[in-house]
Parts: C-alpha cells; sequence; structure tokens
C-alpha cells in the first residue's frame, strides 16, 4: 500500500496517543486508581501494553509502502480496545462515574482515530486504483 500524506498523519497520531497515554497510565495508575474506581493492575497494564503498540503504529506510519494487513491489523486492534473499553467502562465493580467517563472518552478519541484510518486506507486505495 502506497502511503498518503493523510494516512501517514493519521497512524502518527495513533502512535503519539498510544504513547501518551501509555506513559500516564503507567506513572499516574496509583493515582488515578481510586478516582477512577478502576484497579492500579489494570490501568498500568494497560499503560504497559500501549507502550509497544504506539511503537508498532509508529513503525507502520513511518513506512513507504507498508503492508496493506499491517494498516488493517492496527485498524482492528483499535476496534478491538473500543470493544475492551466498552466492557471495562461497564462490566468492572467499583467503576466510579468519572472512570466511566474517563474510559469512553478514551474510547471514542480511539474509534475517532480508527475512522480516519479506515479513510486513509480508502484514499490510498483510490489511489493505487486511479
Amino acid at each position: 500500500m502506497q502511503m498518503t500524506t493523510f494516512l501517514k498523519r493519521v497512524l502518527l497520531l495513533d502512535a503519539a496517543s498510544c504513547l501518551g497515554m501509555g506513559a500516564g497510565l503507567l506513572l499516574g495508575a496509583g493515582l488515578l486508581s481510586d478516582p477512577l474506581g478502576l484497579p492500579g493492575a489494570l490501568l498500568s497494564g494497560a499503560g504497559a501494553v500501549l507502550i509497544p503498540i504506539g511503537l508498532f503504529i509508529a513503525f507502520v506510519g513511518t513506512r513507504a509502502a507498508p503492508p496493506a494487513a499491517l494498516v488493517w491489523l492496527v485498524i482492528v486492534g483499535n476496534l478491538g480496545w473500543v470493544v475492551e473499553s466498552a466492557i471495562v467502562a461497564f462490566g468492572t465493580a467499583g467503576v466510579t462515574p468519572l472512570g466511566t467517563a474517563f474510559v469512553l472518552a478514551q474510547a471514542t478519541a480511539v474509534f475517532g482515530i480508527t475512522v480516519l484510518e479506515f479513510a486513509g486506507v480508502r484514499r490510498a486505495t483510490a489511489l493505487a486504483a486511479a
């Protein structure tokens, strides 16, 4: 797949948001746990997972012609994150209203980035076909 400027920017935004959220959750899990009503281990675990994911997305986003399968892996992974976030928001005992809002807000942001990535793939595919 030929990388378009739009797709590259969206992938790099996704990577930066993963790395930023990952670092924030790793460093702030102890402070966030009580107000959010989420276990510190869940927050720090999510942060630890986001760091390599962000690095992978940055790798994909900096390729001139990334394999389409890798871009689709990012999109499907993001959709999985959104589903898991909903499960955490509504299925975790003790989550506070602030915790629900926090989890749903980041899930909404991830979903928005995913929609943009999908649009970027469609645009890159259309350009390649032209």
